[in-house]
C-alpha cells in the first residue's frame, strides 16, 4: 500500500523472526496501515525511526542490544510526536510503568486480537493513551491501592503531602482507566469543560505536558 497523508505508517520492533513477519501480514492486510521498516533489537529500532519517521512503532520489551524500554525512551526524546505501543509478553508491574514512565502511549499483551490492535493504533494517532484492559486494571488496582504497587515496584516512597485535591485525584483515576473527558464528566456528572479544567490543572501541577504522562507521574509518586 502506497504512503499517504492518511495511511498510518508503521515501525515492528520485535525480535522474533516469524513473529515479525506475522505482525506484517495482519496489518497489510487491514485497510489504513503500511509497514515502512522493521527491527531485531531496539538500536535498530531507533534507526528505523529516524530513517522512516513512521507514526506508530509496535515495540516488543525484551529487543536484544537494547531493550525496548531504553529504545522507547531515546526515541521519544528524538522524535516525540512518533506513537509507541508496547506490544509486548512482558506485563509485570515494574515493566508497564517503566514502559508508560519511558513515554509510551500505549500497551498491549501480544494476545490482543488483530481488531484490538487496530483499535488501539488509531486511538494513538489520534492523541490518545491506550491500555489493553487486563493492563488499565493493573493500573487502576494501583490506584486503588494508593500507588503501593508502583512505589514497591519502582523503589519510591508515597508522597505524605498531593499537589492534587480529591477531585483532581478522582478525574486522574479515570484518565488513567482510559475514559475520554464526555465519559469522566458523565460518571462524575460534571460539565466537559469543568473536567477540561481539572485536567489541565492536573498536567499543571504535576509538571507534565500529557495525560498518559500525568498518570504515570502521579502513580510513581504515589499521590494516586
Amino acid at each position: 500500500m502506497p504512503v499517504t497523508s492518511e495511511t498510518i505508517s508503521i515501525v515492528i520492533a520485535e525480535d522474533h523472526e516469524i513473529t515479525r513477519v506475522g505482525l506484517r501480514l495482519t496489518l497489510e492486510q487491514l485497510d489504513g496501515f503500511v509497514v515502512v521498516g522493521e527491527a531485531g533489537n531496539g538500536r535498530q529500532a531507533i534507526q528505523e525511526v529516524l530513517d522512516k519517521k513512521p507514526k506508530i512503532v509496535l515495540m516488543d520489551i525484551g529487543l536484544p542490544l537494547m531493550d525496548g524500554i531504553e529504545a522507547t525512551r531515546r526515541i521519544k526524546a528524538e522524535v516525540p510526536d512518533t506513537g509507541i505501543i508496547m506490544l509486548t509478553s512482558h506485563d509485570t508491574d515494574r515493566d508497564i510503568f517503566a514502559a508508560l514512565s519511558a513515554g509510551a502511549d500505549g500497551y498491549c499483551v501480544k494476545e490482543v486480537s488483530s481488531h484490538r490492535l487496530a483499535i488501539a493504533i488509531r486511538a494513538v494517532v489520534d492523541g490518545a493513551a491506550w491500555l489493553d484492559p487486563a493492563i488499565a486494571n493493573r493500573v487502576l488496582r494501583a490506584c486503588a491501592t494508593g500507588g503501593s504497587q508502583l512505589a514497591n515496584s519502582q523503589g519510591t516512597e508515597k508522597s505524605d503531602h498531593s499537589p492534587l485535591s480529591q477531585r483532581e485525584i478522582s478525574v486522574l483515576s479515570l484518565i488513567v482507566a482510559g475514559l475520554s473527558n464526555q465519559e469522566i464528566a458523565e460518571r462524575l456528572t460534571l460539565s466537559v469543560e469543568t473536567v477540561k479544567t481539572h485536567v489541565r490543572h492536573i498536567m499543571e501541577k504535576l509538571a507534565v505536558h500529557d495525560r498518559t504522562q500525568a498518570a504515570v507521574k502521579a502513580l510513581r509518586q504515589g499521590l494516586v
